[in-house]
C-alpha cells in the first residue's frame, strides 16, 4: 500500500517536472505512474495484506512492479516487446488478485470485502485487465 501511495506522489512530481522541461512522454509517464502503478497497487495492497499469504503477497508485489518497470522502460525506449513482457506480468498479477477476491475462500479471506467496495474493486481490476491488451497493441502501433 505504501508503494502505491508513493507512486501517486511520484506521478504528481513527474507531472510538475516534465511540463516545464517539455519532455515528450512526460505526461504519459506521469499518468501511468498514478493510474497504473499507484492507485491499483494501493488497492491490491489492501486486498493482499489481509487476505493472502506473505509469499503470494511478495510475488504479487514483485510481478506488479517489474511489469510496470518493463512497460515504462519499453515505452520510453520504443521497445514494444519489452512492453509485452511487462503487460504479461501485469495481467498475471491482476488475475491473481481478482481470483483471490472472487474465489470462495474460508472466513477471513478476500470475500470478507463485501458490498459496494468489493464490486468497485472488481470493476477496477476488470478495467485494468481489459486495458492491458489495448495498451500492448498501441505500443506496437506507435513503435511502427
Amino acid at each position: 500500500m505504501a508503494l502505491g501511495a508513493a507512486f501517486v506522489v511520484l506521478g504528481g512530481v513527474t507531472s510538475a517536472v516534465t511540463g516545464p522541461l517539455d519532455l515528450p512522454k512526460g505526461s504519459w509517464v506521469s499518468a501511468y505512474l498514478v493510474l497504473v502503478c499507484g492507485v491499483p497497487q494501493y488497492l491490491m495492497g489492501r486486498v493482499t495484506i489481509r487476505h493472502q499469504g506473505r509469499r503470494s503477497g511478495w510475488l504479487l508485489l514483485a510481478g506488479w512492479n517489474l511489469g510496470n518497470a518493463a512497460v515504462v522502460a519499453g515505452t520510453l525506449l520504443t521497445a514494444p516487446y519489452v512492453v509485452d513482457v511487462g503487460g504479461a506480468l501485469l495481467l498475471v498479477s491482476l488475475i491473481a488478485v481478482l481470483w483471490a477476491l472472487l474465489s470462495r475462500q474460508p472466513a477471513g479471506a478476500a470475500r470478507t470485502i463485501s458490498g459496494a467496495p468489493r464490486w468497485l474493486l472488481v470493476a477496477v481490476l476488470l478495467i485494468l485487465i481489459i486495458s492491458i491488451p489495448i495498451g500492448l497493441v498501441l505500443a506496437h502501433v506507435r513503435a511502427g
